[in-house]
């Protein structure tokens, strides 16, 4: 049986703020700071809510301006809250066993857009315009660059499981023997392309998200990156479990039964030798969509009945897309640490108007607590257009 990879060190910038303990403070208090109404985004000039990052970020330096956007920003200001870590990796590893597996389902798309609006206006594009801003793999290559490594670095797009994926395969490096440490996570910025593509498919809640309630209209879209040190080293938080399926039923809506969910879900169970009643809190995907509040809402039920806590933080963040599953990772990771010392758990932000069939009883209230008996595992979940599922066990050591 293989032994678990460990998360040593956590990076992480979102709507909630810069940085582990600003994060975890506004997550457990029920806070969202970054929920904001914009008219810059829509096509129409309507008011549409995001999960902005409000902080000053971290600028990509001069000599990777090729790279620069604020994509590659946020990845910079979730890895320097990390860089003490990330160079005693390079200094006891060398910086060619040090690998990089970022997800991302946007890279620079904004910087992107300002190029094609200035080629329409200007008749060329912006001399400060490359076309790696915006390309996918960029994210891993300028990160790579940026710290110096040599190991293996590349990007995966698998949409809203994209950084979930990544620390799947940031795991197989280590295990392989391809990697000693990994830097692993995701990244997603806000821009026009998205937001206005899932206003088009009528997916875009008109205020705040309000996942698994009976009034529940849509997602809202939010930005971030979460970035962790992987190692095989013991560390306070490991991955225990790692479980993905495919759907195969649709590109835009997951399959109604939750089946797909339902495996990756297993799987994580077995991969980690657990059973259900082992898993302390679930991070759930809770997107306040129609679909997959229903589908989710199916699988877990039938899996943990109602003895588990569950929260959703796009409410909080919005949905960070190809950053959710990594960003939901953090969560957990922040709950289980020693950071967390009042035990506090991430709460449900919604309107409290329960549906029949979908999740209520179980949907932690803000400033619940965990029992005096700590199990310490927690899952999270993400899911994605074209039917991916992926689902991960977080544990403390």
């Amino acid at each position: 049986m293989f032994r678990p990879v460990f998360l040593a060190a956590l990076g992480v910038v979102s709507a909630l703020g810069t940085g582990k303990q600003n994060v975890l403070d506004n997550l457990i208090h029920g806070r969202r700071p970054g929920m904001v109404s914009r008219r810059d985004i829509l096509v129409s000039g309507a008011p549409i809510y995001v999960g902005q990052v409000d902080d000053d970020l971290r600028k990509t330096p001069v000599a990777l301006s090729l790279y620069a956007s604020r994509n590659a920003d946020l990845v910079i200001t979730a890895v320097e809250e990390i860089r003490p870590e990330i160079e005693a990796a390079i200094a006891r590893f060398g910086p060619s066993r040090v690998a990089v597996v970022m997800g991302s389902s946007t890279s620079g798309v904004a910087e992107g857009e300002r190029a094609i609006r200035h080629l329409h206006t200007k008749g060329h594009l912006n001399s400060g315009f490359d076309y790696r801003q915006q390309e996918l793999g960029s994210v891993s290559e300028s990160l790579a660059l940026y710290l110096g490594l040599e190991g293996p670095a590349f990007t995966v797009s698998t949409a809203c499981t994209s950084s979930a994926f990544a620390l799947a395969a940031g795991r197989r490096l280590l295990r392989s023997g391809l990697a000693d440490a990994v830097l692993v996570g995701g990244a997603d910025s806000l821009c026009e392309l998205t937001v206005n593509g899932f206003h088009a498919l009528a997916a875009l809640s008109a205020g705040i998200c309000n996942p698994f309630s009976r009034n529940r209209d849509g997602t809202t879209i939010g930005e971030g990156a979460a970035i962790f040190l992987m190692q095989r080293e013991e560390a306070e938080i490991a991955i225990f479990g790692i479980g993905a399926s495919n759907d195969a039923h649709s590109m835009t809506a997951p399959e109604p039964s939750g089946r797909g969910i339902d495996q990756a879900v297993r799987q994580a169970l077995a991969d980690a030798s657990l059973e259900a009643n082992a898993i302390d809190y679930v991070h759930l995907h809770g997107t306040g969509t129609q679909l997959n509040d229903a589908a989710e809402s199916k699988a877990i039920e039938r899996i943990f009945r109602q003895a588990v806590p569950c929260s959703s933080s796009k409410a909080q963040i919005g949905h960070t897309l190809g950053a959710a599953g990594a960003m939901g990772a953090a969560h957990c990771w922040l709950t289980l640490s020693a950071l967390n010392n009042g035990h506090l758990m991430p709460p449900h932000l919604w309107d409290g108007e329960p549906e029949e069939g979908l999740l209520a009883q179980n949907l932690v209230e803000v400033g619940r607590r965990y029992g005096r008996t700590l199990k310490t595992l927690a899952m999270a979940n993400a899911f994605a257009f074209g039917g991916s599922n992926v689902s991960l066990i977080l544990g403390k050591v």
